[in-house]
Protein backbone atom coordinates (compact mmCIF):
# COMPACT_ATOMS: atom_id res chain seq x y z
CA UNK A 1 0.00 0.00 0.00
CA UNK A 2 1.46 3.33 -1.01
CA UNK A 3 1.78 5.87 1.44
CA UNK A 4 -0.99 8.61 1.34
CA UNK A 5 0.18 11.33 -0.35
CA UNK A 6 -1.92 14.79 -1.02
CA UNK A 7 -0.59 15.63 -4.54
CA UNK A 8 -1.55 13.27 -7.32
CA UNK A 9 1.31 11.26 -8.93
CA UNK A 10 -0.05 13.26 -11.97
CA UNK A 11 1.16 16.32 -10.79
CA UNK A 12 4.94 14.96 -10.68
CA UNK A 13 4.52 13.94 -14.59
CA UNK A 14 3.31 17.53 -15.21
CA UNK A 15 6.12 18.99 -13.38
CA UNK A 16 7.77 21.44 -15.71
CA UNK A 17 11.87 19.81 -16.51
CA UNK A 18 12.97 20.95 -13.15
CA UNK A 19 16.45 19.44 -12.40
CA UNK A 20 17.52 17.58 -10.08
CA UNK A 21 14.91 15.01 -9.62
CA UNK A 22 16.13 12.32 -7.09
CA UNK A 23 14.40 8.20 -6.79
CA UNK A 24 15.89 5.99 -4.43
CA UNK A 25 14.85 2.56 -4.02
CA UNK A 26 15.79 0.31 -1.88
CA UNK A 27 14.59 -2.77 0.17
CA UNK A 28 13.17 -1.75 3.31
CA UNK A 29 12.36 -4.35 5.67
CA UNK A 30 12.00 -3.11 9.05
CA UNK A 31 10.90 -6.04 10.84
CA UNK A 32 13.59 -8.40 9.19
CA UNK A 33 16.73 -5.88 9.70
CA UNK A 34 17.87 -4.19 12.60
CA UNK A 35 17.09 -0.18 11.88
CA UNK A 36 20.61 0.87 12.31
CA UNK A 37 21.17 -1.39 9.57
CA UNK A 38 19.01 0.08 7.35
CA UNK A 39 19.99 3.77 8.21
CA UNK A 40 23.69 2.89 7.70
CA UNK A 41 22.11 1.73 3.84
CA UNK A 42 20.19 5.06 3.05
CA UNK A 43 23.49 6.71 4.30
CA UNK A 44 25.03 5.05 1.75
CA UNK A 45 22.66 5.70 -0.90
CA UNK A 46 22.51 10.00 0.91
CA UNK A 47 26.54 9.32 0.13
CA UNK A 48 25.71 8.44 -3.65
CA UNK A 49 23.32 11.18 -4.42
CA UNK A 50 25.40 13.87 -3.25
CA UNK A 51 28.63 12.73 -5.34
CA UNK A 52 26.66 12.64 -8.41
CA UNK A 53 24.71 15.72 -7.96
CA UNK A 54 27.84 17.40 -7.19
CA UNK A 55 29.28 16.43 -10.27
CA UNK A 56 26.50 17.78 -12.17
CA UNK A 57 24.58 20.58 -10.89
CA UNK A 58 25.53 23.81 -9.36
CA UNK A 59 26.17 23.91 -5.40
CA UNK A 60 23.38 25.73 -4.31
CA UNK A 61 20.64 23.67 -6.44
CA UNK A 62 21.85 20.46 -5.30
CA UNK A 63 22.27 21.48 -1.69
CA UNK A 64 18.35 22.28 -1.90
CA UNK A 65 17.62 18.77 -2.95
CA UNK A 66 19.96 16.63 -0.65
CA UNK A 67 18.73 19.14 2.54
CA UNK A 68 14.77 18.20 1.37
CA UNK A 69 15.89 14.12 0.73
CA UNK A 70 17.78 14.19 4.41
CA UNK A 71 14.46 15.50 5.91
CA UNK A 72 12.56 12.48 3.93
CA UNK A 73 14.81 9.92 5.28
CA UNK A 74 14.88 11.48 9.21
CA UNK A 75 11.01 10.66 8.73
CA UNK A 76 10.79 7.66 7.74
CA UNK A 77 8.50 4.83 9.24
CA UNK A 78 10.11 2.28 10.64
CA UNK A 79 7.06 0.41 11.65
CA UNK A 80 6.11 -0.88 8.48
CA UNK A 81 5.79 -4.45 7.44
CA UNK A 82 6.59 -3.88 3.81
CA UNK A 83 9.48 -5.00 1.57
CA UNK A 84 10.67 -2.27 -0.63
CA UNK A 85 10.94 1.51 0.13
CA UNK A 86 10.94 4.12 -2.89
CA UNK A 87 11.45 7.75 -2.11
CA UNK A 88 11.04 10.76 -4.90
CA UNK A 89 12.60 14.26 -4.41
CA UNK A 90 13.13 16.93 -6.29
CA UNK A 91 12.70 21.12 -5.77
CA UNK A 92 8.97 21.38 -5.96
CA UNK A 93 7.60 17.34 -4.82
CA UNK A 94 8.46 14.76 -2.43
CA UNK A 95 6.87 11.03 -2.43
CA UNK A 96 7.53 8.00 -0.40
CA UNK A 97 6.22 4.58 -1.03
CA UNK A 98 6.17 2.04 1.25
CA UNK A 99 5.43 -0.99 -1.27
CA UNK A 100 5.10 -5.35 -1.01
CA UNK A 101 7.41 -5.98 -4.01
CA UNK A 102 10.91 -6.88 -3.87
CA UNK A 103 13.60 -5.28 -5.41
CA UNK A 104 17.31 -4.48 -6.46
CA UNK A 105 18.55 -1.20 -5.07
CA UNK A 106 18.44 1.73 -7.59
CA UNK A 107 19.65 5.06 -7.51
CA UNK A 108 18.37 7.50 -10.66
CA UNK A 109 18.99 11.20 -10.95
CA UNK A 110 17.35 12.74 -13.88
CA UNK A 111 14.07 14.84 -15.13
CA UNK A 112 11.43 13.16 -14.41
CA UNK A 113 10.22 9.98 -12.21
CA UNK A 114 8.09 7.16 -13.65
CA UNK A 115 6.38 4.79 -11.66
CA UNK A 116 7.57 1.67 -14.19
CA UNK A 117 11.57 2.51 -12.49
CA UNK A 118 9.95 0.65 -9.55
CA UNK A 119 8.67 -2.65 -11.53
CA UNK A 120 12.27 -2.81 -13.74
CA UNK A 121 13.98 -3.01 -10.21
CA UNK A 122 11.63 -6.00 -9.21
CA UNK A 123 13.79 -9.50 -8.37
CA UNK A 124 12.52 -12.01 -10.21
CA UNK A 125 12.59 -14.77 -7.77
CA UNK A 126 12.63 -18.93 -9.42
CA UNK A 127 9.88 -20.29 -7.25
CA UNK A 128 7.63 -22.75 -8.66
CA UNK A 129 5.67 -25.85 -7.29
CA UNK A 130 6.18 -29.54 -8.84
CA UNK A 131 3.53 -32.34 -8.26
CA UNK A 132 4.75 -36.19 -8.05
CA UNK A 133 1.50 -38.23 -8.96
CA UNK A 134 1.79 -42.20 -8.76
CA UNK A 135 -1.32 -44.85 -7.73
CA UNK A 136 0.44 -45.39 -4.59
CA UNK A 137 1.42 -41.70 -3.10
CA UNK A 138 1.64 -37.64 -4.05
CA UNK A 139 4.65 -35.68 -3.09
CA UNK A 140 4.76 -31.92 -3.39
CA UNK A 141 7.71 -29.84 -3.80
CA UNK A 142 8.63 -26.26 -3.29
CA UNK A 143 11.13 -25.55 -6.31
CA UNK A 144 13.12 -22.36 -5.48
CA UNK A 145 16.50 -21.49 -7.81
CA UNK A 146 18.38 -24.94 -7.46
CA UNK A 147 16.26 -26.09 -4.47
CA UNK A 148 13.96 -28.71 -4.17
CA UNK A 149 11.82 -29.18 -0.69
CA UNK A 150 9.46 -31.63 -0.16
CA UNK A 151 6.16 -29.92 1.36
CA UNK A 152 3.28 -32.31 1.04
CA UNK A 153 3.31 -36.28 1.46
CA UNK A 154 0.12 -38.22 0.59
CA UNK A 155 -0.16 -41.75 0.79
CA UNK A 156 -3.03 -43.63 -1.42
CA UNK A 157 -3.32 -46.64 1.04
CA UNK A 158 -4.36 -44.19 3.87
CA UNK A 159 -6.94 -42.07 2.19
CA UNK A 160 -8.34 -44.88 0.16
CA UNK A 161 -9.34 -46.62 3.90
CA UNK A 162 -10.43 -43.24 4.82
CA UNK A 163 -13.23 -43.20 2.50
CA UNK A 164 -17.46 -42.87 3.66
CA UNK A 165 -18.20 -44.39 0.67
CA UNK A 166 -16.68 -48.09 0.79
CA UNK A 167 -16.51 -50.19 -2.65
CA UNK A 168 -17.94 -53.74 -2.99
CA UNK A 169 -15.56 -56.49 -3.25
CA UNK A 170 -15.29 -57.65 -6.57
CA UNK A 171 -13.36 -61.26 -7.78
CA UNK A 172 -13.45 -60.42 -11.35
CA UNK A 173 -10.70 -59.09 -13.14
CA UNK A 174 -12.58 -55.93 -14.79
CA UNK A 175 -14.06 -55.16 -11.20
CA UNK A 176 -10.60 -55.14 -9.68
CA UNK A 177 -9.64 -52.46 -12.34
CA UNK A 178 -12.57 -50.67 -11.96
CA UNK A 179 -11.57 -50.73 -8.33
CA UNK A 180 -8.44 -49.57 -8.85
CA UNK A 181 -9.22 -46.85 -10.95
CA UNK A 182 -12.23 -45.89 -8.84
CA UNK A 183 -9.72 -45.59 -5.25
CA UNK A 184 -7.20 -43.67 -7.67
CA UNK A 185 -9.63 -41.01 -9.16
CA UNK A 186 -10.57 -40.68 -5.53
CA UNK A 187 -6.79 -40.06 -4.24
CA UNK A 188 -6.39 -37.89 -6.76
CA UNK A 189 -8.87 -35.32 -6.09
CA UNK A 190 -7.86 -35.11 -2.80
CA UNK A 191 -4.07 -34.51 -3.73
CA UNK A 192 -5.38 -31.98 -5.74
CA UNK A 193 -7.68 -30.40 -3.07
CA UNK A 194 -4.51 -30.13 -1.06
CA UNK A 195 -3.12 -28.78 -4.31
CA UNK A 196 -5.46 -26.10 -4.79
CA UNK A 197 -4.82 -24.75 -1.23
CA UNK A 198 -1.86 -24.50 -1.65
CA UNK A 199 -2.16 -22.30 -4.88
CA UNK A 200 -4.68 -19.97 -3.16
CA UNK A 201 -2.42 -19.16 -0.62
CA UNK A 202 0.36 -18.85 -2.88
CA UNK A 203 0.16 -18.86 -6.43
CA UNK A 204 3.38 -20.22 -8.35
CA UNK A 205 3.83 -21.81 -12.26
CA UNK A 206 2.87 -25.58 -11.77
CA UNK A 207 4.79 -28.57 -13.34
CA UNK A 208 3.10 -32.23 -13.11
CA UNK A 209 4.72 -35.53 -13.01
CA UNK A 210 4.06 -38.84 -13.30
CA UNK A 211 3.22 -41.82 -15.12
CA UNK A 212 1.61 -41.47 -18.60
CA UNK A 213 -1.65 -43.33 -17.18
CA UNK A 214 -1.52 -41.31 -13.69
CA UNK A 215 -0.89 -38.01 -15.69
CA UNK A 216 -4.21 -38.68 -17.40
CA UNK A 217 -6.34 -39.53 -14.69
CA UNK A 218 -5.10 -36.39 -13.14
CA UNK A 219 -5.87 -34.28 -15.75
CA UNK A 220 -9.35 -35.82 -15.99
CA UNK A 221 -10.08 -34.50 -12.20
CA UNK A 222 -8.51 -31.42 -11.86
CA UNK A 223 -9.14 -27.90 -10.85
CA UNK A 224 -6.10 -26.53 -11.01
CA UNK A 225 -5.36 -26.99 -14.77
CA UNK A 226 -4.97 -23.97 -15.74
CA UNK A 227 -2.31 -23.74 -13.50
CA UNK A 228 -0.27 -25.79 -15.02
CA UNK A 229 3.41 -25.13 -17.01
CA UNK A 230 4.10 -28.46 -18.64
CA UNK A 231 2.94 -32.27 -17.79
CA UNK A 232 6.19 -34.21 -17.43
CA UNK A 233 5.12 -38.00 -18.40
CA UNK A 234 7.92 -40.72 -16.87
CA UNK A 235 7.63 -44.16 -15.86
CA UNK A 236 9.05 -44.87 -12.44
CA UNK A 237 8.03 -45.90 -8.71
CA UNK A 238 10.27 -43.06 -7.02
CA UNK A 239 13.20 -40.63 -7.44
CA UNK A 240 15.17 -38.93 -4.44
CA UNK A 241 15.17 -35.25 -4.95
CA UNK A 242 18.44 -34.99 -6.58
CA UNK A 243 17.50 -36.39 -9.68
CA UNK A 244 13.98 -35.34 -9.53
CA UNK A 245 15.77 -31.84 -9.38
CA UNK A 246 18.98 -32.77 -12.29
CA UNK A 247 15.16 -33.62 -14.16
CA UNK A 248 13.37 -30.28 -13.66
CA UNK A 249 16.70 -28.57 -14.87
CA UNK A 250 15.63 -27.96 -18.80
CA UNK A 251 12.24 -27.08 -17.90
CA UNK A 252 13.20 -24.01 -15.71
CA UNK A 253 16.14 -23.12 -16.95
CA UNK A 254 14.44 -20.73 -19.64
CA UNK A 255 12.83 -18.60 -16.76
CA UNK A 256 11.06 -16.25 -18.99
CA UNK A 257 9.40 -18.21 -20.57
CA UNK A 258 8.02 -20.09 -17.63
CA UNK A 259 6.89 -16.98 -16.84
CA UNK A 260 5.27 -15.93 -19.66
CA UNK A 261 3.40 -19.61 -19.98
CA UNK A 262 2.00 -18.54 -16.58
CA UNK A 263 0.66 -15.32 -17.39
CA UNK A 264 -0.69 -16.61 -20.14
CA UNK A 265 -2.40 -19.16 -17.88
CA UNK A 266 -3.53 -16.43 -15.32
CA UNK A 267 -5.11 -14.06 -18.02
CA UNK A 268 -7.37 -17.23 -19.55
CA UNK A 269 -8.52 -17.98 -16.20
CA UNK A 270 -9.11 -14.87 -15.02
CA UNK A 271 -11.25 -14.28 -18.51
CA UNK A 272 -12.89 -17.23 -17.75
CA UNK A 273 -14.12 -15.75 -14.34
CA UNK A 274 -15.02 -12.62 -15.61
CA UNK A 275 -12.38 -11.05 -14.08
CA UNK A 276 -10.16 -9.45 -16.44
CA UNK A 277 -9.98 -5.76 -17.83
CA UNK A 278 -8.41 -4.87 -21.19
CA UNK A 279 -7.52 -1.84 -22.65
CA UNK A 280 -6.18 1.41 -21.44
CA UNK A 281 -9.78 3.09 -20.28
CA UNK A 282 -11.24 -0.44 -18.82
CA UNK A 283 -8.08 -1.04 -16.55
CA UNK A 284 -7.87 2.64 -15.76
CA UNK A 285 -11.24 2.29 -14.43
CA UNK A 286 -10.73 -0.74 -12.65
CA UNK A 287 -7.58 0.06 -10.89
CA UNK A 288 -9.31 2.95 -9.59
CA UNK A 289 -11.41 1.20 -7.88
CA UNK A 290 -8.73 -0.58 -6.57
CA UNK A 291 -9.73 -4.27 -8.50
CA UNK A 292 -6.60 -4.94 -9.35
CA UNK A 293 -4.84 -7.79 -8.58
CA UNK A 294 -1.67 -8.45 -11.15
CA UNK A 295 -1.46 -5.60 -14.28
CA UNK A 296 0.18 -7.33 -17.05
CA UNK A 297 1.84 -4.47 -19.72
CA UNK A 298 3.59 -4.70 -22.59
CA UNK A 299 7.09 -2.85 -22.01
CA UNK A 300 7.74 -0.70 -24.21
CA UNK A 301 3.52 1.25 -24.13
CA UNK A 302 3.39 4.31 -23.10
CA UNK A 303 0.02 6.09 -23.86
CA UNK A 304 0.08 9.84 -23.11
CA UNK A 305 -3.33 11.19 -22.14
CA UNK A 306 -5.86 14.01 -20.95
CA UNK A 307 -8.42 13.66 -17.97
CA UNK A 308 -11.95 12.59 -19.69
CA UNK A 309 -15.41 14.87 -18.43
CA UNK A 310 -15.81 11.46 -16.15
CA UNK A 311 -13.73 10.51 -13.24
CA UNK A 312 -10.88 8.20 -14.07
CA UNK A 313 -11.37 8.49 -17.97
CA UNK A 314 -8.72 9.40 -19.94
CA UNK A 315 -8.56 10.26 -23.79
CA UNK A 316 -5.68 9.71 -26.07
CA UNK A 317 -3.73 13.14 -26.21
CA UNK A 318 -3.28 15.01 -29.16
CA UNK A 319 0.16 16.54 -29.81
CA UNK A 320 -1.91 19.23 -32.20
CA UNK A 321 -3.45 20.59 -29.50
CA UNK A 322 -0.50 21.60 -27.46
CA UNK A 323 -1.92 20.79 -24.08
CA UNK A 324 0.99 22.00 -21.40
CA UNK A 325 -0.74 19.96 -18.63
CA UNK A 326 -1.47 16.50 -20.44
CA UNK A 327 -0.38 13.17 -18.75
CA UNK A 328 2.47 12.33 -19.81
CA UNK A 329 2.01 8.79 -19.47
CA UNK A 330 -1.54 7.31 -18.21
CA UNK A 331 -0.20 3.63 -17.62
CA UNK A 332 2.46 5.26 -14.92
CA UNK A 333 -0.71 6.27 -13.10
CA UNK A 334 -2.26 2.63 -13.60
CA UNK A 335 0.58 1.18 -12.02
CA UNK A 336 0.64 3.56 -9.15
CA UNK A 337 -3.04 2.82 -8.18
CA UNK A 338 -2.50 -0.92 -8.75
CA UNK A 339 0.03 -0.67 -6.39
CA UNK A 340 -1.30 1.25 -4.03
CA UNK A 341 -4.52 -1.24 -3.85
CA UNK A 342 -2.31 -4.02 -3.23
CA UNK A 343 -1.47 -5.31 -6.80
CA UNK A 344 1.30 -6.62 -8.63
CA UNK A 345 2.38 -5.51 -12.09
CA UNK A 346 4.67 -7.72 -14.59
CA UNK A 347 6.15 -5.99 -18.27
CA UNK A 348 6.23 -8.37 -20.74
CA UNK A 349 7.19 -8.37 -24.45
CA UNK A 350 4.88 -9.52 -27.37
CA UNK A 351 2.97 -11.88 -24.90
CA UNK A 352 -0.75 -9.62 -24.46
CA UNK A 353 -3.25 -10.76 -27.72
CA UNK A 354 -4.07 -7.53 -29.83
CA UNK A 355 -7.78 -7.09 -28.69
CA UNK A 356 -6.07 -6.05 -25.03
CA UNK A 357 -4.40 -3.36 -26.88
CA UNK A 358 -1.25 -3.52 -25.10
CA UNK A 359 -2.30 -3.99 -21.28
CA UNK A 360 -4.81 -5.84 -19.23
CA UNK A 361 -5.65 -5.96 -15.39
CA UNK A 362 -6.55 -9.44 -13.56
CA UNK A 363 -9.10 -8.47 -10.97
CA UNK A 364 -9.17 -10.09 -6.45
CA UNK A 365 -12.02 -12.55 -6.87
CA UNK A 366 -14.72 -11.15 -4.36
CA UNK A 367 -13.45 -13.51 -1.69
CA UNK A 368 -10.23 -11.70 -0.85
CA UNK A 369 -11.20 -8.62 -0.48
Amino acid sequence: MLQEIAQSHAEVLKEQTTQPCISIIIPFEPKMSQETELKHALKIATDKVKANLLQVYEASAATAVIKKLQAVINDLNYNTHKKTLAIFVSPLIEKVYYLDIIVEEQIIIGESFEMRDLIYGKKQIHKYRLVVLNSKWTKIYLGKDNQLIKVISNVAGNIATSQNEPLEPTSNCAGKKRRSEVLLDKFLQHSDRGLTLLQEACRLPLFIMGTPHTIGRFKAITKNAKNVIEYIHLNFEDLAETELRKIMEPYVADWKKVMQTDLLNQLAEARDHHKLSAGIKQVLKAAAQKRGKLLIVEKNFMYPAVHGSAPNTILRHDEKTKNAFYIKDAVDDIIEKVLAGGGDIEFTEGLLPASYENIALIEFHEHTW
